[in-house]
C-alpha cells in the first residue's frame, strides 16, 4: 500500500501513450532485467517452499539466517538466486550437507548445479546461510527496508516493509512475483527471551535455547515473497474467531501491550469488514493460515494472513478521509484496504509488477464496496467519486514488462474509478458482484496478467471492454464527451480517447453509445439539462 511518486518522462501523444509501455524506450540496465524478468535461470526451477530462519541484531542493524529452499529443477542446472546488497550469501549446501559453489554477480547469484541434483526432478532442496546489514527504510512503506525501532517503553521493535524493493532486501530468495512457493513458507523468528516474535500464517512452536527464544510459523497456502514477514517486539495477542463462508477463520491481534484496550474496541471492525468482502469477493482465500492484524512501526502493509498495522487505532486515513465525503471517516482504512489485497495482490498475484493495478484497483474499490454493503449505495458512490480528487494522470497505470517497474499511483483511485466505470456499463450489479467472486474463483491463488483479467471480465459481462482498458490503463488521457444541443438534437462524439473508442453512458436523456465519430440524438423530453451520470470517469466539453 504504497502510493509512490514516481519519476518519469511526461511523453504527451495519443499514440505514443496508447502502446504497452514495455515497448517504450528507457534507460534500463542489465540488473533492472535480472531484477524484474522471468530469466533462463529463473525459469529452470520452481519454488516450493521456503523455511526461513531469522535472527536480527539490534545493536549492529543486521541479520543472520539460514532460508532451506525446497524446488525442483528442470532441465536448466544454473540456478539465480537473488539477495540485495549488502546482504550476502556466506555458504550454501545441499540437503545432505555437501557444500555447493556460486558465483556473485551484484545482487544476483549464480548455482550450476550439476552433478549435485539430478535433471527434472521434485523436492530437492538448498540450505543457503545469510547475513549482512540489510538497506534500511527511510520511510516505510513506501521506501522499504529493514525497520529498527523502539516502542515508547523502549523495547526493541523490529520488521521489514519490502514490497517494490524486494523480498532479497532480507533473504535469499527467486525474487520474481510469477513464481510463488505453491507449498508456502516456515519462518522462524529467533529473539531476546523476553520479546516475541510474529509471522504470517499459525504459531506451530515455541522453544528456548540459551536465552533465546525461537517462534516458529507456518504458512500453507502459496505466498509473496514481499509478504513473509517476521515482527518482533514486545507484543500482547488477543484471539476471536468469525464464522464465514468456508467455516469459522481464527482471528489473531498481536499489538503493544499499551494499545491492548484501543485494539480490542478498533479490531471489531474486522468482521465488518469480513462480512462486506466475503460477500463482494467471495470466501477469504487463507482460512487454513488464519487471519491476522499485527502493529507495526510503520502505517501499514498487506501481508498475508499478518497484515501490518500502524493506523493509531484511528477510523479513516491516519484519521483523515482520502475521499473529502466524509464516508471515510466511519472506518479504519488500513483494516479494510490492506484486508482487501486477501483476495487481490494476495490470492491473485501479478505475474509482473507492473500490473500492479490489479493489486491496488480492486483493494481501492474494496473500500466502496464495504462503504456500499454497510452505508448504503449513494454514500458509495460518493465515496469513490471522491477519490478523483487524488487522480494525477501523470502517467499511464501499466508500467514497463521484465524491469521491475510499476506505473502511476494513479493504479489506486484512478483504477478503482474506471472498475466503477465498468460497474455502471454492466449495468447488472448482481453480475458484477458474481464477476468479481467469479475472479476469485478462476484465479485463486495464482499469478495472472493484466491480460487474463481483462478477458475474463470482458467475457462474464458479454461486453468487450479491450477499449475501455486501453483507454485508462495505458493512457493518460480521460475520455470526454463532446457535445452540443440545436433545435431538439444533441450532437456527440468523444475525444480525448484512443483511435475507434467507445463506449455507453448514461445521460440525463438516456442511454447512448458515442464514438470518435459524430452522431445525433432527437430530444424527445423538454426541460431537461444534458449530463451525465457522474459515476463514469469521463470529461464534457459543450461546444456552443
Amino acid at each position: 500500500m504504497k502510493f509512490f511518486r514516481l519519476l518519469w518522462l511526461l511523453l504527451f501523444s495519443v499514440e505514443l501513450w496508447s502502446q504497452p509501455l514495455s515497448t517504450r524506450s528507457e534507460n534500463y540496465t542489465k540488473a533492472d532485467t535480472l531484477r524484474g524478468s522471468n530469466t533462463e535461470y529463473r525459469k529452470g526451477w520452481n519454488v516450493k517452499q521456503y523455511a526461513i530462519t531469522i535472527e536480527p541484531d539490534f545493536a549492529a542493524r543486521s541479520l543472520k539466517g539460514v532460508n532451506i529452499i525446497k524446488f525442483d529443477l528442470g532441465a536448466q542446472p544454473v540456478m539465480q538466486i537473488d539477495l540485495q546488497e549488502p546482504m550476502k550469501i556466506d555458504s550454501i549446501f545441499t540437503q545432505d550437507s555437501t557444500p555447493v559453489p556460486f558465483r556473485k554477480e551484484g545482487n544476483f547469484y549464480y548455482l550450476d548445479l550439476t552433478g549435485y541434483f539430478k535433471y527434472n526432478t521434485t523436492n530437492n532442496k538448498l540450505k543457503i546461510y545469510f547475513s549482512g546489514k540489510p538497506v534500511l527504510a527511510k520511510k516505510p512503506p513506501w521506501d522499504g527496508g529493514w525497520i529498527f525501532a523502539k516502542d515508547r517503553n523502549g523495547n526493541h521493535w523490529m520488521t521489514v516493509a519490502c514490497e517494490g524493493i524486494g523480498a532479497s532486501i532480507w533473504f535469499p530468495c527467486k525474487d520474481y512475483s510469477g513464481d510463488e512457493p505453491e507449498e508456502g513458507a516456515l519462518l522462524t523468528i529467533v529473539t531476546d527471551k523476553d520479546i516475541k516474535g510474529v509471522g504470517n500464517g499459525k504459531l506451530i512452536e515455541v522453544r528456548e535455547v540459551t536465552g533465546k527464544k525461537y517462534y516458529t510459523w507456518q504458512v500453507v497456502n502459496p505466498i509473496n515473497n514481499y509478504n513473509i514477514i517476521p515482527y518482533i517486539g514486545d507484543y500482547v495477542n488477543f484471539s476471536d474467531t468469525y464464522e464465514g463462508e468456508k467455516g469459522s477463520l481464527q482471528l489473531d491481534y498481536w499489538v503493544l501491550p499499551y494499545n491492548l484496550d484501543k485494539a480490542k474496541n478498533q479490531f471489531k471492525q474486522v468482521k465488518d469488514m469480513l462480512k462486506a468482502l466475503e460477500y463482494w469477493f467471495g470466501a477469504y482465500p487463507f482460512y487454513e493460515d488464519g487471519y491476522k492484524l499485527v502493529e507495526s512501526p510503520h502505517l501499514g502493509m498487506e501481508h498475508q494472513s499478518a497484515i501490518a498495522y500502524g493506523n493509531g487505532y484511528r477510523n479513516g486515513y491516519l484519521g483523515s478521509d482520502r475521499s473529502g465525503t466524509g464516508a471515510g471517516l466511519k472506518w479504519d482504512f488500513i483494516i479494510v484496504h490492506e484486508s482487501g489485497h486477501e483476495w487481490f495482490g494476495n490470492s491473485i498475484t501479478h505475474v509482473d509488477v507492473a500490473d500492479m493495478w490489479i493489486h491496488e484497483a480492486f483493494a481501492t474499490y474494496s473500500e466502496t464496496l464495504f462503504v456500499e454493503y454497510h452505508y448504503g449505495k449513494e454514500e458509495a458512490n460518493n465515496y469513490i467519486i471522491g477519490q478523483r480528487r487524488n487522480i494525477q494522470n501523470d502517467i499511464p497505470i501499466i508500467g514497463i514488462y521484465g524491469v521491475n517497474r510499476e506505473g502511476s499511483s494513479d493504479m489506486y483511485d484512478k483504477g478503482a474509478n474506471m472498475l466503477h466505470t465498468i460497474r455502471q456499463i454492466i449495468d447488472d450489479d448482481e453480475k458484477f458482484r458474481n464477476i468479481l467472486r467469479g475472479l476469485n474463483e478462476e484465479f485463486y491463488h495464482q499469478t495472472v496478467t493484466t491480460r487474463q483479467v481483462e478477458d475474463y471480465i470482458s467475457k462474464k459481462s458479454g461486453i468487450d471492454f479491450s477499449k475501455v482498458f486501453d483507454q485508462y490503463l495505458r493512457t493518460t488521457l480521460i475520455p470526454t464527451l463532446e457535445y452540443k444541443i440545436k433545435n431538439k438534437k444533441l450532437t456527440y462524439r468523444w475525444v480525448n480517447t484512443l483511435p475507434d473508442f467507445t463506449m455507453e453512458i448514461k445521460t440525463s436523456f438516456g442511454k447512448i453509445k458515442p464514438t470518435t465519430q459524430w452522431q445525433s440524438y432527437e430530444i424527445k423530453t423538454s426541460g431537461l439539462d444534458f449530463f451525465v451520470d457522474k459515476n463514469y470517469y469521463v470529461d464534457t466539453n459543450k461546444i456552443e
